[in-house]
């Protein structure tokens, strides 16, 4: 590790114990340090998982967090007593989970102990059939821990990140699929969003879907059709750079599933949910 980590007292905001009794409870899995982590980095993690936790609140989710790179990791069991699990980006996910045994360019951040911990929680979360929300990272953890595999690193890649020496977030339109899950949230076929990534889902695992198309075929977005409710997206909509609309529609929606949840609080009230 660099040294470096983000303090949960960053990125957590005030607030959370305004909510009401019956709010639903929802874990954040992030790490909050990894390997090579720089100044930069650093900044990114912390903007992103403050607004992941700003939108929550906002949504009336009572969010806490679960460090994958904490010294002592929170058990996969205690996943069970949240009513939804988000994950969020971070550092590359190990080759050697996907089957990948060649160098990787521009590879970093790569924690494997994080990544098996990560997959462990993820196919707790799919066996109990939580409310799962996958971003950048988490996506291709989800996918990989359905048995799919990544493309260790994209080419051509100016549609999904910077340049050299340049913002390495840009926005990118992606095309949704007729009848998947967030282009029911999003209302509409395409929209932009904001990408970073120079890794992606590959082979999409059997049990998922692809949700969400790049301009150049690569997959953006993949849903769980086995499942309630399991949506990964491989854009940040919580990067503060991108659609605040988009943004709470898709948090929004995330927290209603996690009310929805059946094993949710008793004396929550309960809504018919949406196919």
């Amino acid at each position: 590790m660099s040294g470096l980590r983000v303090n949960p007292a960053d990125v957590v905001p005030a607030g959370f114990g305004g909510l009401p009794a019956d709010a639903p409870r929802v874990a954040v899995v992030v790490s909050l340090a990894f390997p090579g982590m720089t100044q930069q980095t650093l900044e990114l993690m912390e903007r992103f998982t403050r607004v992941a936790f700003e939108t929550l609140l906002a949504a009336g989710a009572r969010a806490e967090l679960v460090d994958s790179a904490a010294e002592q990791l929170t058990p996969e069991a205690e996943l069970a007593k949240y009513d939804g699990v988000l994950f969020l980006g971070g550092g590359d996910v190990d080759a050697s989970l996907y089957g990948h045994t060649g160098p990787v360019p521009n590879s970093y951040g790569v924690d494997l102990r994080a990544d098996q911990y990560c997959v462990e929680l993820i196919r707790g979360v799919l066996e109990r059939d939580q409310p799962l929300l996958a971003i950048c990272r988490g996506s291709q953890l989800l996918n990989v821990a359905c048995g799919g595999t990544l493309i260790p690193d994209l080419d051509p890649w100016h549609l999904h990140r910077g340049a050299p020496g340049q913002p390495m977030f840009l926005d990118e339109k992606v095309n949704l699929a007729p009848g998947s899950k967030v282009a029911a949230i999003l209302g509409r076929p395409t929209v932009t969003v904001r990408s970073g990534h120079h890794q992606a889902v590959g082979t999409v695992a059997a049990e998922l879907r692809v949700a969400a198309l790049a301009q150049d075929g690569v997959v953006e977005g993949t849903e769980h059709p086995g499942k309630t409710w399991v949506v990964g997206v491989q854009w940040h909509p919580e990067d503060s750079d991108g659609d605040a609309n988009d943004r709470s529609l898709l948090f929004e929606e995330f927290v209603r599933q996690s009310r929805l949840n059946p094993a949710a609080a008793p004396g929550r009230t309960q809504e018919p949910a949406n196919a």
